[in-house]
Order: C-alpha cells, then structure tokens, then sequence
C-alpha cells in the first residue's frame, strides 16, 4: 500500500532530510519525491511505501502532523486510493 505525504511551509535547511528520516525511522520507503520553493515557501509531495510500517498508519500520520507542527509545516498523509478518490472527476 502507497500514501502521499504532503509537506508546505516557510523554506528552511534539511526539510526533505527531517521528513525523510522519520519515514526511515518507521520503514516508510520513500518511491517517489518531488518538492519546489517558490520565492520563500517550501512544498513537497512525496509517495512512500507503507507496506512495512513498524507502527500503525494513523500514529505515522499524528507523527508526522506534529513534527509539522514543531517545526512551522503543515504536513498530511493520506493512502493513495483516498489521495486519488479525492481528485477523481
């Protein structure tokens, strides 16, 4: 199973690194990452395998949101078939 994990904020050092190692910490293989910074703004979409989780899909997803929180990003994750119902027209 996929999700798509969004992250956007104030562009600083080591986002993708921070966000990246969480994702690693937890067994979360990163597919697939695309980010850009437009002028001070930072947005990333990455897609991760979360096969291998070593905790469970919701409290990867809290994790994530406060790690966000902590650090002036706003960060979601949602599975990739919720990801893609959303922008099925």
């Amino acid at each position: 199973m996929k999700a798509v994990i969004t992250v956007t904020g104030k562009d600083s050092v080591g986002i993708i690194a921070k966000v990246s190692t969480i994702c690693s910490e937890h067994s979360a293989n990163i597919i697939d990452i695309t980010q850009s910074v437009l002028s001070d703004y930072f947005a990333m979409i990455m897609l991760a395998d979360i096969d291998g989780l070593k905790i469970s899909f919701s409290d990867f997803v809290d994790l994530l949101d406060r790690f966000g929180k902590e650090h002036g990003l706003v960060i979601s994750a949602m599975h990739e078939e919720v990801f893609s119902a959303m922008h099925h027209i």
